[in-house]
């Protein structure tokens, strides 16, 4: 459903990067006031944020006056997003001041607000800019960590604004939420999530794998992202974007995947297994390329890979929740529940697979089964409903345990 949204531009280089939220949000059918700072006119100026929004733009409280658009636009929001929040802004927010027109908006708002910080890495890290994003969070505000990449000049580090894409996922995620009542309820937590299909190579150009494309994993992270939740991604041969968020791992093989999965679960509070990971793997890989004799091809010879859930459920930590996924294609219900039982986990999420089911599409129907007996069914749908779905079992289950 369209919604009142303001998107806060800050005064950095990552500007430009706005202008394709702002069409991503208007092209939605979302109403999008822009209020930039006026330093973020020096990168981009009004007219542009003007004629992509549709909407009167300033940067001071100062215009308008007989609107009282500082308290207005907050209060009718329905959302929030500042893209790029720079340290400067993050700190004046933090501190509660209202110096321009966008610190003005913040203070008056009362829906969800959206931080996507983007500065050089050494102002991320400083322990000033740590403290003003702990206290925004305190508040209920969600500020996504910044991917890592290349920033201004030849500089490269964490600090970077994410993907414009990701960065809509999440706000359209925050501001369902908003809508039906939902706060940041992984608020504090961390959780780890593995997300795409790994590869098991056979030579230096073939390999055994699957079908698999990460959507559902990413989903997943993007929808605890925006729950509030400190998301680690460990992706295997995923060829998206990494979700705004979220600290991404990228690996290739099973036994890769198994390494950076029992690293990245330690002290986490939950750990979410999405991944297809291929059961088998060559016993041996050739260094070179096996080539046509016009003879018949010497078999390949398989070995069983490691179960990567079973060993992250024996090994989890007290309050730990952890979660799978259970791809079958005939007799799904009963061949779930006996991998439950095996794997060792809280909840399983078994869903059919099969051609145009779930592996490599925008949408999944899966039953989520719990080591309680429960049974969540959930009908066909995009893949972020059905992360939604999965978050809220685990929040429930994290609910007893301290955050």
């Amino acid at each position: 459903m369209p919604a009142r949204i303001v998107l806060g531009v800050g005064a950095g280089i990552a500007a430009y990067k706005a202008c394709e939220l702002l069409r991503l949000l208007t092209e939605s059918g979302h109403q999008v006031r822009v209020v930039p700072t006026p330093g973020a006119l020096r990168f981009v100026g009004e007219a542009t944020w003007a004629a992509l929004s549709g909407q009167p733009v300033t940067a001071s409280a100062w215009d308008d006056v007989h609107e009282v658009a500082h308290v207005r636009l907050g209060r009718e929001a329905e959302l929030v997003v500042v893209a790029p929040a720079t340290a400067d802004l993050l700190a004046r927010a933090a501190a509660g001041r209202s110096d321009d027109l966008l610190t003005a908006v913040l203070l008056t708002a009362r829906c969800p607000v959206v931080f996507a910080p983007a500065m050089h890495t050494e102002m991320w890290e400083h322990p000033a800019t740590r403290a003003n994003v702990a206290t925004l969070r305190a508040r209920g505000c969600l500020v996504i960590d910044p991917a890592s990449g290349r920033l201004t000049g030849a500089d490269s580090g964490p600090g970077r604004l994410p993907d414009p894409a990701e960065l809509y996922a999440v706000a359209v995620a925050a501001l369902a939420r908003g809508t039906a009542g939902g706060g940041p309820d992984l608020a504090g937590r961390r959780v780890v999530v593995s997300a795409g299909g790994t590869r098991e190579e056979i030579d230096p150009v073939r390999f055994i794998g699957n079908w698999s494309s990460g959507r559902q994993g990413y989903a997943l992270a993007r929808a605890a992202a925006a729950r509030g939740a400190k998301v680690s991604v460990v992706s295997a041969n995923v060829g998206l974007a990494d979700p705004a968020g979220a600290e991404a791992t990228h690996v290739v093989s099973a036994r890769q995947l198994r390494s950076a999965m029992l690293a990245a679960a330690a002290g986490a509070d939950a750990v979410v297994m999405a991944a297809a990971v291929a059961d088998f793997r060559p016993e041996a890989r050739s260094d070179v390329k096996i080539k046509k004799t016009g003879a018949a091809p010497e078999p390949v010879r398989l070995t069983q890979n490691p179960d990567i859930l079973r060993e992250l459920a024996a090994a989890r930590e007290p309050g730990q929740v952890i979660a799978g996924f259970a791809a079958e294609t005939d007799n799904v219900l009963a061949n779930g529940r006996a991998k439950l039982a095996a794997k060792g986990c809280d909840l399983l999420v078994v869903n059919q697979v099969g051609p145009g089911l779930a592996l490599g599409t925008g949408d999944n129907e899966a039953v989520v089964l719990g080591a309680d007996g429960s049974e969540t069914p959930v009908p066909r749908g995009p893949k972020e409903a059905l992360a939604d779905v999965v978050w809220d079992l685990v929040a429930a289950r994290l609910t007893a345990q301290p955050g």
